[in-house]
């Protein structure tokens, strides 16, 4: 029996959220995955999301509302899993504490805004999500986050690259790719992806295709 997957893809055009929402489709049509695909948060509402063994939002920025934020934080409660990636899911609804809270962290700044290079340093290539994956560079934002304690951390980048007021804190690595629970449901999220070039990358492809296997009911 297929597995079933929900993309809700809208918000800010500035991350290509259609494009990228078709790649991620394809990755899980690809692992035998039934996909939908909404431009609209209503279908959060209307739709039985608990019969969705994963939910992927790609939705940046953006208002949600509660009753359409209340039964995505109930079904990942109840065991359907959420994956996403950039700020499509690590900087939707700003104002919405409790997606924050379920997802692990929120976008607060990219210093250098686009086109810095920087390396993603793996920090466990035996674990499925990261297996037999090495350090890579990468040419786009690099996002500072404020990330949940709670986290399991796979990958990292250090900061400062960029210049910035935060400088003045010394080197710190941030988080990148991380897991986490909400009740019965698994988390997944990856920084990287700021458009659909950066998510064609081989490795984001690979890690998104983990997480997403990862995170599904």
């Amino acid at each position: 029996m297929l597995k079933k997957a929900l993309i809700f893809q809208g918000g800010w055009e500035g991350h290509e959220p259609v494009k990228v929402a078709h790649i991620l489709a394809g990755i899980l049509k690809e692992e035998d995955f039934q996909v939908k695909i909404t431009d609209t948060l209503q279908t959060l509402a209307e739709d039985d999301l608990t019969s969705y063994d994963l939910i992927v939002p790609n939705w940046t920025q953006g208002t949600i509302e509660q009753e359409q934020l209340q039964p995505l934080l109930n079904a990942v409660a109840a065991g359907t899993g959420l994956a996403g990636l950039h700020g499509g899911m690590g900087d939707s609804f700003r104002n919405e504490v409790d997606y924050q809270f379920m997802v692990g962290g929120q976008w607060v700044a990219h210093p250098g805004n686009d086109g810095v290079e920087y390396q993603v340093h793996i920090l466990d290539d035996d674990h499925p999500l990261t297996k037999g994956m090495t350090d890579f560079t990468v040419v786009s934002e690099q996002y500072y986050m404020h990330v949940d304690p709670a986290v399991k951390v796979y990958a990292t980048t250090r900061f400062p690259v960029a210049e910035g007021s935060y400088e003045s804190n010394g080197e710190v690595d941030m988080p990148v790719v991380w897991t986490k629970k909400w009740g019965k449901g698994n988390v997944y999220y990856c920084g990287l992806g700021h458009v659909a070039e950066i998510v064609q990358m081989p490795e984001v492809r690979q890690l998104m295709r983990n997480g997403m296997k990862w995170a599904s009911r």
